[in-house]
């Protein structure tokens, strides 16, 4: 897990190198799923995520952006800044999918390090 973490961190900052901010979600979203499967690593894009409720799998209409080898949730944006809806937002996707490990990244920084959070869920 920890490995997918650094993968992702430092393919995150490559995009954004040579993107940099001001795209949608959905271009960031495509170009760090091709880095990270440039990389050898596996990459599910817009994963289905069921809510379960009282034994009844619903269908809420949430979607993972990437999950890493079955493993790391990655929720990315492309915002002024993170807020602690986005936190939330996060830590119920790692419930609902039972991933421990998660990463909000926001594209929209002038240094993708200021763009990147960890998140680990303890269940």
């Amino acid at each position: 897990m920890e490995d997918l973490g650094r993968e992702l961190v430092d393919s995150a900052i490559c995009v954004h190198r040579e993107l940099g901010p001001g795209l949608l979600e959905s271009a960031y979203e495509a170009c760090l799923a091709h880095e990270l499967r440039s990389r050898g690593i596996e990459v599910a894009r817009q994963v289905w995520l069921p809510v379960l409720y009282r034994g009844v799998q619903v269908e809420a209409g949430y979607r993972l952006d990437l999950v890493l080898g079955g493993k790391v949730v990655v929720e990315l944006k492309a915002i002024d800044s993170l807020q602690p809806i986005h936190d939330a937002q996060l830590l119920s996707y790692l419930r609902l999918s039972g991933c421990r490990l998660g990463f909000l990244l926001n594209f929209n920084v002038r240094r993708m390090k200021d763009g990147i959070k960890r998140m680990m869920n303890g269940y």
